[in-house]
């Protein structure tokens, strides 16, 4: 109870752009930034001067982001460029992530913030997976599968603790069925409502983020999942009528919860000991779920995820 208190009214973020410094030289991506809490991040980032790979789905609504962010910093010296992601096609992320690597030697941040949430129900993924699972997990997955080798580079010669991964995650995944994976049923044959399947595709990020940390252990690189706190964003678009009422009205500003996803790629409070951890709004590190981390679950959920995307990491 007082942790979904907790996320309905957080504390004050105290890590954001007033405490931000510079950030020139810095390389990040942040999917889904045409839109929502990536938008809002995105905003943070260019300000203070980083250079920004959007990736996102449609060139033209990232375009109309960019002028925006031109036209809101003129005095910015910062850089945002488009990168095509589709998450809903495995074929095409490992292109997606070779353009980025022919620009770039280096990326100090990924945020994998990019999602769906309850879409319509029997939507699937361009490989037929239920879209939630192929979009929110086996996708964002892959593309960081091709990232490792330029993070852990970067690793070598950036700050200490400051080349992350950020796996945006949701407070649903507090609410996952136990066991939040049902290995038996991942094609979803025996069906479920689609927040159920969204809240199991969240509690997959924190396994993800948590097992990417053992196994990047001694890198140099931190993995960490989070909570962004409730947004009406496009995100909910897809939800009844009724849920769309009660989120809006518990809804907090959607740059709030840019300051939980900059707290975790950014802030100096999180360090190696904080690797697997889990944030909280707008910025907080708390303890999340105990079964989350056990790491039998993590590592057959990983090896799981990996079986599936064999025929796309070649």
């Amino acid at each position: 109870m007082g942790s979904a208190l907790s996320n309905m009214f957080p504390p004050k973020a105290s890590f954001t752009e007033a405490t931000l410094p510079d950030q020139s030289d810095k390389v990040f991506i942040v999917t889904g930034s045409s839109g929502g809490l990536g938008k809002e991040l995105t905003k943070i980032l260019y300000q203070k001067n980083a250079k920004i790979y959007m990736a996102c789905r449609s060139e033209a609504k990232t375009a109309a982001v960019i002028k925006e962010l031109k036209e809101l910093y003129p005095n910015s010296h910062g850089h945002a460029e488009y990168l095509h992601l589709d998450l809903n096609d495995l074929t095409t992320v490992k292109q997606s992530a070779q353009e980025f690597l022919s620009k770039e030697t280096r990326l100090d941040v990924l945020w994998n913030n990019a999602g769906v949430m309850t879409p319509p129900p029997g939507s699937k993924t361009a490989q037929g997976y239920e879209l939630q699972l192929g979009t929110n997990n086996l996708a964002p997955f892959l593309f960081t599968h091709f990232l490792h080798p330029v993070l852990s580079g970067t690793a070598k010669v950036a700050a200490r603790d400051s080349v992350r991964v950020v796996w945006v995650s949701s407070s649903t995944a507090a609410r996952a069925p136990k066991p939040p994976i049902d290995f038996s049923n991942m094609d979803y044959a025996k069906d479920e409502s689609q927040m159920q399947k969204y809240a199991r595709s969240k509690a997959g990020n924190v396994l993800h983020g948590t097992e990417f940390a053992r196994r990047v252990s001694g890198e140099g690189i931190i993995s960490v999942s989070l909570d962004p706190g409730i947004f009406m964003t496009d995100l909910q678009r897809t939800m009844p009528l009724w849920q769309r009422i009660i989120v809006n009205f518990l809804a907090h500003k959607p740059i709030n919860g840019a300051y939980t996803e900059l707290f975790a790629g950014l802030s100096p409070t999180i360090t190696e000991k904080n690797n697997g951890g889990w944030v909280v709004p707008f910025g907080q590190l708390a303890a999340g779920r105990e079964d989350l981390r056990d790491k039998e679950l993590g590592k057959k959920y990983w090896e799981w995820t990996e079986k599936q995307l064999k025929p796309y990491t070649s």
